[in-house]
């Protein structure tokens, strides 16, 4: 799904205000502390509550190795400036239902509100198109989560209809919105600079298809 370049864990994106890096065992601490908040966990389809800290490490080396086989991209999120004060993170890698590639990302609750997310999810979504050979993403939200929702909208993708997803970590299956994102439609959204970082109030709580 990805190439060499991101295989390495010296690979970077940066934005205006974040540094997006591999994942780190030094990270465990605060992946915990931000993703086992209840208010993030049940926004998500893989992480549980509580969440202890050996989940936290097994997670990093499985991304890790994920990253290293080019078989997803996930990434911490981190202020630019500060590169070891993980925030969140945002990753792609093969839907679990059918292994389309599909975007998904979480932030700790101190962050929201700020527009991080749209920023880590377009760095990220631009990386996909320019660096693979994939013409499509998919992401998903739930009907609970409007925030989320606002993001996936604002990184140009395109709502494709409700139903039920799997929450292997709810234990069980819950409504929820899926998107769709082209090739062609992320060039134009480019063309037309609309890909620029807009803040809007109360954005991003956490996606539900990032795997954690």
């Amino acid at each position: 799904m990805f190439p060499d370049l991101t295989r390495d864990d010296v690979f970077r994106l940066e934005t205006r205000r974040l540094w997006l890096r591999w994942p780190r065992l030094a990270d465990a601490q605060a992946i915990v502390r931000l993703a086992g908040e209840k208010a993030v966990a049940e926004m998500t389809a893989r992480i549980p509550h509580p969440y202890s800290p050996e989940m936290a490490e097994r997670f990093i080396f499985q991304a890790r190795q994920s990253n290293a086989d080019g078989l997803s991209l996930q990434l911490a999120i981190t202020p630019k400036g500060k590169p070891n004060s993980l925030i969140g993170l945002v990753g792609i890698g093969p839907s679990p239902e059918d292994g389309r590639p599909s975007l998904g990302y979480w932030l700790g609750i101190p962050y929201w509100g700020q527009g991080y997310a749209t920023e880590a999810a377009r760095a990220l979504i631009d990386a996909f198109f320019a660096y693979g050979h994939e013409d499509e993403l998919t992401a998903s939200a739930r009907v609970i989560n409007p925030s989320s929702r606002r993001v996936l909208e604002k990184c140009g993708f395109a709502y494709q209809g409700s139903g039920l997803a799997e929450l292997q970590a709810r234990g069980g299956f819950y409504p929820a919105d899926h998107f769709r994102l082209d090739r062609r439609a992320w060039e134009s959204l480019k063309t037309w600079g609309q890909t620029g970082l807009v803040r809007e109030p109360a954005e991003a709580e956490a996606e539900l298809s990032f795997a954690c």
